[in-house]
């Protein structure tokens, strides 16, 4: 939100307080609070009728400092919050002078205790970022609400990444945004994915810990400050120190979670119903005979809505005019060695069976006068689920669990992101805060059960809205796009961003979702879709398999699908990095690279893992410029070798990507070629990439979660292995 008239002036309506004086600092075991009058104290006098800012700094973590600003202290917190890892670091105090400090790791904030109001960030002594005179502010309108804002400075060159799965321009510099979850395609500046969380290539990220709406101008009223804003009377940010990009996501999501560890078969080829398409099982047969025959590897079916009946979403009850025996239908899948997917959300219409009962108990959210929430959007009188009340959670875990016991794997979590702020809560939550926090809740209701009854490791989700701590609950999937080549460039768009925002795992509508893709677009989208973490065939109101778009399709699914299963045992090794430590598994290219300034803005190419580059072709001629950063990069399939740093224009056939390993990898690469959960460990073999001679010490980890040590000796380009 923009307060401001220009540098001068603020907006007619608007005033604000400013911290303009130290009048105290008091330092615990954990924090520093700065007491900061917003005029000068020149005499006692000058302290009566005077607004007083507090200003507490901590440290929850290692090479991160919190901050907290407030002006009234005694209003209600009722929540939700983020889960915040607060096992803390061991803070180091110090005063000098004019300044007082608290140390972090390598991270400091010194903080001017005499003169203009000032916080220097410091990274291993390296001025990062500072909140000058002026950054904080308390804003008051002609309505009476208030609001909280600081602005830290952005130094010359310093881009900011991040906020969320955003489908606009990849560098946020100049931008507004707010984060707000809406179901708004990927053709907006909506987005179904807010976090409130930005990273720069400067060595500093910044997490604002609000699931409320917070409002960011980053470059966009002070075009040198990032600028970060929520109603109320307190605000709280932590910075966190890199200094490479992976060490800030490595921090950023040890403060706000690691993905769950998520099955082998999740990786392999998903085939949809696709939306509002007819079909029956023997429509899911024929697709599944289909693939059979063409040998189209597939891992998982998924059933989108109409596998329960129109006007009943949800009631989690299969049809019985089109599924009359679904065990025996889901058995028979099993049979054929598919898991099996069927898609879900938390509205109840009010023609389903489970609206009279979530109603008389107590299930369904509510407005302030007790009646039920109810429109007629999406589904018919359709209520809400409260899952701030343990016993609804339970109630629809319930549901759910029927579900599992019937044969389904897996559940598509769609929507969450149409939450109503006109409603009571059970729990008493803040309504505008719960409406981004609800995603979180109903994705946690989900993966919970699944992990219970599928055990730790076999449960996974295909969630489309999320907050910060969505990481810790895959996969998640970048909603509605269009079937053209410039929805395939907003779509990775968004999963950069988001991989910017500590997501790991993230997939896409192979061909787009709107409308029906002519055959370039889906040929090409289907390399896109298969190198990327997780692989999903799905549209809105035509079929997505191969052989109704042309026969050239099927070869390219063929071709791509397979090079996917055997590329599995190097995705898993990088998987483990995101279990371990956050990192993505689509990687900007910003975040591996971050000494080179041409990867400063490239949002049409990722590493996939940390050695294999994907440049998608998203062009009918098949032509696609990419930039190589510096070394000897090698073509994964063809052995091409090309030079970097530098831009390069190739064209290539449908049956070709542009993939291309960095200089010195070793990958491991699979001979299975028809399924993604083998050993991968014992089913593959080593290549090399441009690697010097030598002999290196790699660990290729099995589906069970063990890893097994292969010392691998590269000379003269000859390959061997020995197990350790």
């Amino acid at each position: 939100m923009k307060f401001t008239d220009g540098y001068w002036l603020y907006r007619k309506g608007f005033s604000a307080l400013h911290p303009r004086d130290v009048s105290d600092v008091v330092e615990d075991e954990r924090s520093l609070t700065v007491y900061a009058p917003t005029k000068r104290i020149n005499s006692r006098g000058d302290a009566l009728n005077l607004p007083q800012l507090t200003v507490a700094f901590d440290a929850p973590l290692p090479d991160v400092i919190g901050v907290t600003i407030e002006h009234f202290q005694g209003g209600l917190d009722n929540g939700p919050h983020f889960d915040v890892n607060r096992t803390g670091a061991e803070p180091k105090f110090s005063r000098d002078g004019d300044t007082a400090s608290i140390t972090s790791g390598g991270l400091t904030a010194r903080i001017s205790t005499a003169g203009d109001w000032g916080v220097d960030f410091l990274g291993n002594g390296r001025l990062l970022t500072t909140s000058t005179p002026r950054s904080v502010g308390v804003i008051t309108d002609d309505g009476g609400r208030t609001f909280v804002h600081e602005q830290l400075s952005l130094g010359v060159g310093t881009n900011v990444y991040g906020l969320g799965e955003r489908f606009g321009a990849f560098v946020k510099n100049g931008q507004s945004v707010d984060i707000w979850n809406e179901d708004g395609g990927t053709s907006s500046d909506l987005a179904y994915k807010n976090v409130p969380f930005f990273i720069t290539n400067d060595g500093y990220g910044v997490f604002v810990n609000h699931p409320e709406k917070v409002s960011f101008e980053v470059g966009s009223e002070v075009v040198s400050r990032t600028q970060f804003s929520v109603e109320g009377q307190k605000l709280q940010y932590f910075v966190i120190h890199g200094p490479s990009p992976k060490d800030i996501i490595r921090r950023y999501t040890e403060l706000t979670g690691r993905p769950s560890r998520i099955p082998a078969w999740s990786y392999g080829l998903w085939l949809s119903t696709s939306f509002t398409t007819d079909y029956d099982e023997k429509t899911v047969n024929s697709f599944i005979d289909g693939m059979e025959e063409r040998k189209l590897p597939l891992s998982v079916f998924h059933f989108d809505c109409h596998w329960m009946r129109s006007f009943h979403w949800s009631d989690f009850v299969w049809d019985p005019a089109t599924f009359p025996d679904p065990e025996g239908m889901l058995a028979r899948l099993h049979d054929r060695g598919l898991k099996v997917c069927v898609w879900i959300n938390p509205y109840i219409a009010q023609r389903s069976h489970l609206f009279r009962e979530g109603l008389e108990r107590g299930f369904l959210v509510k407005r302030a006068d007790g009646s039920v929430w109810q429109w007629d959007m999406w589904q018919a009188g359709m209520g809400l689920v409260d899952f701030t009340n343990p016993e609804a959670v339970l109630w629809y875990q319930d549901k759910l669990r029927g579900l599992l016991g019937q044969g389904v794997d897996s559940f598509k979590t769609d929507f969450g992101e149409r939450i109503p702020t006109d409603v009571v809560w059970h729990d008493g939550s803040d309504p505008d805060r719960m409406h981004n926090y609800y995603a979180q809740l109903y994705n946690r209701t989900v993966f919970d059960l699944l992990s219970k009854e599928l055990g730790e490791g076999e449960a996974v989700v295909f969630a489309r809205s999320a907050t910060a701590g969505g990481q810790t609950m895959p996969v998640h999937w970048g909603g509605d796009c269009e079937s053209t080549f410039a929805a395939m460039a907003e779509s990775l768009r968004g999963g950069l961003s988001l991989a910017a925002s500590g997501f790991s795992f993230w997939s896409h509508d192979i061909g787009g979702f709107e409308g029906t893709p002519e055959p370039e677009i889906f040929k090409r989208w289907i390399a896109f879709g298969l190198l990327s973490s997780h692989s999903r065939l799905h549209g809105s109101n035509s079929y997505r398999v191969p052989w109704l778009v042309d026969e050239e399709s099927v070869d390219v699914l063929r071709h791509f699908t397979e090079q996917k299963m055997r590329l599995m045992p190097y995705l898993q090794m990088a998987a483990e990095q995101a279990y371990a430590e956050g990192i993505p598994l689509m990687r900007p290219l910003f975040m591996e690279f971050p000494e080179d300034p041409g990867c400063a803005h490239l949002d049409r190419q990722y590493m996939l893992g940390p050695d294999i580059l994907v440049a998608p072709v998203m062009d009918p001629s098949g032509t696609v410029s990419f930039y190589l950063p510096e070394g000897t990069w090698t073509h994964l399939e063809t052995g091409e070798q090309l030079a970097g740093p530098r831009w390069h224009r190739k064209e290539y056939s449908v049956m070709q990507a542009a993939t291309w390993v960095r200089e010195g990898a070793v990958l491991p690469i699979g001979t299975v070629s028809d399924r993604p959960d083998y050993d991968w460990a014992v089913d593959m073999q080593f290549w090399a990439f441009a690697a010097a001679d030598g002999t290196r010490r790699i660990g290729v980890p099995s589906p069970d979660g063990s890893t097994t040590a292969f010392d691998v000796t590269v000379s003269g380009g000859d390959v061997s292995a020995v197990v350790v």
